[in-house]
């Protein structure tokens, strides 16, 4: 354009009708005026507006404070001076809206008057009803709720098998059945965020959640308890896919590790909270009691989350955009970092620190070195207690020095640790020296995969991309135990159980070689500032 000032004043005149009014006046801009010159039909939106010959008109003044009364106005009610013109070319449309009259071109036409850009359109909601801590801090609570439900359903498996006469195998083929239905559904998240809000999905899947719980309380039968019970665990299953998701879209990415750390380690809190009063309430309420007491609390966050959380619907639009779920998931094996990112999950699942080390550390200290259970259980409770700091560490550490970095420092430590772990023997002092590295790094890198996920993938195929990473991470995942329980069976406790820690370090130690050829920080970067053109 060879003038500077004009220049700049374009790329102002974008970041409004980008940001909104009130967003734009928060950082720094000023808007007295915009109207759109056109037919007295045409819509008002800039976005449709393109569909015709349009151009609009702004007038900029810089202000120091924005007053009660800054917004949009009608541009005629305006003195001219700073006026600025745009023009747009006819854009090509798929499908035009028959119920659009045409935009005249030629001669002046009267200025209509403008839609405010903070009114929610169909497809987004306000952006400034969005509030990302909120929505935080709802998620965390129904992610403990969620853990505190999974680690209490152990003991109340124990107290029906006297009530109703089955075997161990029973339970534990119930245990498999929820843990795959559970898992499998996750992938049809990449479909039902396309065309349901995520806070929906999340508010009916918790009702439905802790209804089955609470549900189980009217057994009669194992029957009558198994299906409520699998009902519930299918409720429960768009916490994290669903969840993250969400999160992923209202942080940005210099906050977002921390805030899928504060995600995950809200549900480590409700594995704690299990592992100090579980026993007590069944104790005192009987198992029935304490299905009532771990179920109702899952109502009422989910409706909180469907009544208070809102969302910009930016993924959603993005995903319609860029085409089906089958030509997301084509995208999503053709993307060599993401098929990294998915083996080294994978790979890292193998000593993960909940549902892994913390069920095969507990049966070392017990069955092969023999350990009194107070100090065993202490040492447990130890190593339990770490899953609640160190995803919020990591994640604050990844947010500042990025996640690669984090993540391969984390599984070469937890490598280290369940060495460290294995070679102490019965020597308390190495004992403890393990534990706490254990504690300290194998908790803390899946909150940062999922993390690294968000920043690399997309809008328009994140869901699909988070849909992938869990049923991978609670059906592959979940073949870790089967594996190490098999050979445990097949070389006995002591010589089972130490094998099983030296793959434990084999599968960390890979998975940080697996992280190597994520090109993590150059994703980052383009997928950050796609993001800000939405």
């Amino acid at each position: 354009m060879g003038d500077p000032e004009l220049e700049a004043d374009l790329v102002e005149v974008e970041a409004i009708r980008t940001l909104g009014p009130e967003a734009a006046l928060e950082r720094g801009l000023a808007v007295e005026a915009v109207g759109l010159q056109a037919g007295p039909d045409a819509p008002a939106a800039p976005e449709r507006a393109l569909q015709g010959r349009v151009s609009l008109t702004v007038t900029l003044a810089p202000t120091a404070e924005p007053g009660p009364t800054a917004g949009l106005v009608p541009a005629a009610e305006k003195a001219p001076p700073g006026e600025l013109s745009l023009s747009a070319e006819p854009v090509p449309t798929a499908a035009p809206d028959a119920t659009a009259e045409p935009v005249p071109t030629g001669g002046p036409a009267p200025t209509a008057k403008p839609t405010p850009a903070a009114e929610p359109t169909s497809n987004a909601e306000a952006p400034a009803n969005v509030h990302p801590n909120r929505s935080l801090w709802l998620l965390s609570i129904a992610h403990l709720v969620n853990h505190a439900q999974a680690f209490v359903l152990p003991l109340i498996f124990l107290q029906i098998i006297d009530e109703f006469n089955v075997s161990v195998e029973t339970i534990a083929f119930l245990a498999a059945f929820g843990a795959a239905s559970s898992g499998l559904v996750q992938l049809s998240y990449a479909q039902l965020t396309r065309v349901m809000s995520r806070r929906r999905i999340l508010g009916i899947g918790g009702i439905i959640f802790g209804g089955g719980f609470a549900a189980q309380a009217l057994a009669f039968s194992f029957p009558s308890f198994a299906i409520p019970n699998v009902i519930s665990r299918i409720g429960g299953s768009p916490q994290h896919p669903v969840g993250n998701g969400l999160l992923a879209e209202q942080f940005v990415p210099e906050r977002r590790g921390f805030a899928i750390s504060a995600h995950i380690a809200g549900g480590n809190v409700g594995t704690v909270i299990v592992a100090i009063t579980g026993a007590p309430i069944i104790a005192l309420w009987g198992w029935r009691g304490a299905s009532i007491i771990f179920g109702l609390p899952a109502i009422v966050i989910a409706i909180a989350i469907m009544v208070l959380i809102r969302e910009t619907g930016t993924d959603r639009a993005a995903a319609r955009a860029g085409g089906s779920v089958r030509q997301a998931f084509g995208q999503i094996i053709r993307d060599r970092d993401l098929r990294w990112l998915y083996l080294t999950s994978i790979l890292g699942g193998g000593g993960r620190g909940l549902g892994v080390v913390n069920l095969f550390a507990l049966l070392y200290l017990t069955t092969v070195l023999h350990l009194s259970d107070a100090l065993a259980g202490l040492m447990y409770g130890v190593l339990i207690v770490f899953a609640v700091p160190m995803p919020l560490l990591s994640g604050w550490l990844s947010d500042r020095i990025g996640r690669k970095p984090v993540i391969i420092g984390v599984y070469l430590g937890g490598s280290i640790g369940f060495l460290v772990f294995l070679a102490a023997g019965t020597n308390l002092v190495g004992l403890w020296i393990g534990i706490a590295l254990m504690g300290l790094f194998s908790f803390a890198e899946s909150p940062q995969l999922q993390a690294l996920l968000a920043d690399i993938a997309a809008p328009s195929v994140r869901d699909a991309t988070y849909a992938v990473y869990f049923t991978l991470a609670f059906g592959v995942g979940s073949l870790w135990t089967a594996l190490y329980g098999l050979i445990i069976q097949q070389a006995g406790n002591t010589t089972g159980v130490q094998i099983v820690f030296v793959l434990m370090a084999v599968t960390f130690f890979l998975a940080a070689l697996g992280t190597i050829p994520i090109r993590a920080d150059e994703r980052a970067r383009a997928n950050a500032a796609h993001e800000a053109s939405l």
